[in-house]
């Protein structure tokens, strides 16, 4: 018993102590930059080295969406704050089906 309630105690006082240090996570972020809400794209001496995590193909910066597309497989992944999150898992398909259904086999 006095175990447990020495470990619940520790935790309690670690929760204090992270509430004091950050009262606010992500607060004075947006207030940064030029003041505009335009997306922040890549810098361009990057681009020529990121290519598809899954591909291994170059990708296409797409200035309207802000996104790095890549045309081969139909997915975009999307850029924030300037830095492209190039995770699968993040990608959006930009086709409306996938490449598989588009051609049937019987």
């Amino acid at each position: 018993g006095l175990l447990r309630r020495a470990a619940a105690g520790s935790r309690e006082q670690h929760r204090e102590q992270h509430r004091d240090r950050d009262p606010d996570p992500g607060s004075g972020i947006q207030e940064q930059g030029s003041g505009s809400a335009r997306p922040q794209p890549p810098e361009p001496s990057l681009l020529r080295f990121l290519v598809c995590p899954l591909s291994k193909k170059p990708l296409r910066y797409e200035e309207a969406t802000n996104e790095l597309i890549n045309e081969e497989l139909g997915i975009a992944y999307p850029i924030i704050d300037g830095i492209p999150n190039m995770v699968p898992e993040a990608a959006r398909m930009t086709r409306k089906k996938p490449p598989a259904e588009d051609s049937e086999q019987p």
